[in-house]
């Protein structure tokens, strides 16, 4: 097949790649012949000039029909932008990321520095180790946090910091910070990052320990994956405190209050079980 150029959310053009589509389909755990179906589909409607979010949303069509936990796990980007339109159902995600990884969390706390107070999105601990979470949230496609961003949190972070060594009980802790974003890192974001010892997460980064990976290690996936909500239940649940595919096994009276219909109920209750493959 010839060169067809295509037009990232960015603006910037690139060529179709068959294999960067089948490996996001891979990784969602589509079958072999599913993910032949939905790659000679896309193709065979590849125009010059096409938009990447109008391949996203023809693959993901038919992965909604064959394969509805492929769908979700595919929708996994667009389902984190839409932890909004605030960051803070995105901070408690975080949070129970951190708990996923051991560490006891509090979300959204004030912190004394040096200087004035913060708002933390999380704070996490776990052993000696002190860990400042700052959750960057953006619902935009095409956005990624940089260098600004991780000035920022440093500046924060050291404030904190010099709090922190001043307190009596403060024994032999070991301060981090963390910048976690649901989107891309500019380079200089993650080289700023690196030099200062500042732990930064995002959409594919680091290699081999992005958020997506991080969520599919845990199996930790936002509710707003799922394909038989609407917008407006999603959001009604996350208004409810409700923030995990796991949460809404837990809180069934919830759904039932918030879907009404309890033949649909049952079915978000299935494809809830099939995404987290309990069933």
């Amino acid at each position: 097949m010839k060169n067809v150029f295509i037009t990232k959310a960015s603006g910037e053009r690139e060529p179709f790649s068959e294999e960067k589509l089948r490996r996001s389909l891979q990784r969602v755990h589509a079958s072999p012949n599913v993910i032949d179906t939905v790659l000679a589909e896309v193709e065979a409607e590849l125009e010059e000039g096409m938009k990447t979010s109008d391949i996203y949303r023809k693959a993901f069509s038919m992965l909604r029909k064959k394969d509805r936990p492929g769908a979700a796990r595919y929708s996994l980007k667009s389902a984190l932008m839409e932890l909004g339109p605030t960051g803070r159902p995105f901070e408690r995600f975080v949070g129970e990321l951190m708990k996923s990884e051991g560490f006891a969390v509090e979300v959204a706390k004030i912190v004394p520095g040096v200087c004035v107070k913060h708002e933390v999105d999380v704070v996490g601990t776990k052993g000696d180790r002190h860990v400042m979470v700052e959750c960057k949230f953006h619902n935009q496609v095409g956005t990624k946090s940089d260098v600004k961003i991780s000035l920022y949190v440093q500046a924060r972070f050291e404030d904190i910091e010099r709090r922190w060594k001043k307190q009596p009980e403060h024994g032999e802790k070991f301060h981090e910070v963390w910048l976690v974003t649901n989107t891309k890192l500019t380079s200089d974001a993650t080289d700023y990052a690196k030099c200062v010892g500042m732990t930064a997460i995002g959409w594919s980064y680091p290699a081999a320990g992005g958020l997506e990976a991080l969520i599919e290690r845990h199996n930790l996936h936002p509710l707003t994956c799922l394909t038989l909500l609407n917008r407006f239940q999603k959001q009604e649940l996350l208004s409810e405190g409700l923030v995990l595919c796991k949460d809404i096994l837990d809180s069934p009276d919830i759904l039932q209050k918030i879907v009404g219909s309890p033949a649909r109920v049952d079915a978000v209750i299935i494809e809830t079980q099939r995404l987290l493959k309990i069933l």
